[in-house]
């Protein structure tokens, strides 16, 4: 087996082992990571009804003047920020954070603080 092919294994067991855990309902929805290296996305899902409520990328255009750079610190709490803007304005104030098989620090970590402050809860 070659080497990327046991990393991505290995990345798909730490996602579905930090998944098992979380469900996002209308009530809480998840609030899962996407992270490139140039860009960073995030959405609050609804795993019951299987809908997305609310979602926001550094690669939108109205956040796109906001941030140079899409892919570090500062674009994630822009990113966090609007997501937790958007989700406060349909009335969503509670989510469960799904990190995926990312580590709970750097771009991760800053969206998440900047989505708490901004007003979601987890």
């Amino acid at each position: 087996m070659n080497r990327q092919r046991a990393v991505n294994i290995q990345r798909e067991r730490r996602r579905y082992r930090a998944r098992r855990k979380l469900q996002g309902t209308s009530e809480r929805p998840r609030l899962t990571v996407f992270r490139s290296h140039k860009n960073l996305s995030c959405q609050l899902v609804d795993d019951l009804s299987r809908k997305t409520l609310v979602a926001a990328s550094s690669t939108e255009p109205e956040l796109q003047s906001a941030v140079k750079y899409g892919g570090n610190k500062s674009a994630a709490e822009v990113v966090g920020q609007k997501l937790a803007e958007r989700a406060v304005s349909q009335g969503i104030k509670l989510a469960c954070f799904d990190r995926s098989h990312y580590k709970y620090h750097g771009r991760i970590a800053a969206l998440a603080d900047a989505a708490r402050k901004a007003g979601l809860s987890f």
